[in-house]
């Protein structure tokens, strides 16, 4: 799997792509290939306040439930509303459409703090 060189990653396997203040963040193709068939997703509505470090969701998949924790901290501005009705696209595409929410970023230089995509795939490596 080829990890987008411009997004960073964390060691919970989500991903985040910055364009000015606003994030998107998803999670990595690596943790749906461990989840499995993915059935529900839960994420917080516009408004909400996510810490990085702390969940702010969660995706069900057959196997287990995992949380999905903040990259970045901000305020959510945009949940992907698609997913709520047909979650499966996480295993489909979780570095494209499958993404889950955007997040007004309070702070731009956290994203620099996250793991490259060599970094990631060097840390999903040894993981496995």
């Amino acid at each position: 799997m080829n990890y987008p060189e411009s997004y960073r990653y964390t060691k919970e396997h989500e991903w985040v792509s910055l364009a000015g203040d606003i994030a998107t963040i998803g999670i990595t193709f690596h943790a749906q290939e461990e989840l499995g068939d993915i059935v529900y997703v839960d994420l917080p509505k516009p408004g909400t306040q996510v810490e990085t470090g702390k969940s702010f969701g969660s995706v069900e998949s057959v196997k287990a439930v995992s949380d999905i924790y903040g990259p970045v901290s901000g305020e959510v501005v945009e949940a992907n509303d698609t997913l709520a009705s047909g979650p499966e696209k996480l295993n489909q595409d979780p570095h494209g459409e499958a993404w889950l929410i955007k997040v007004r970023v309070a702070s731009p230089e956290e994203f620099n703090n996250l793991l490259s995509a060599a970094d990631y795939q060097t840390y999903i490596g040894a993981e496995s």
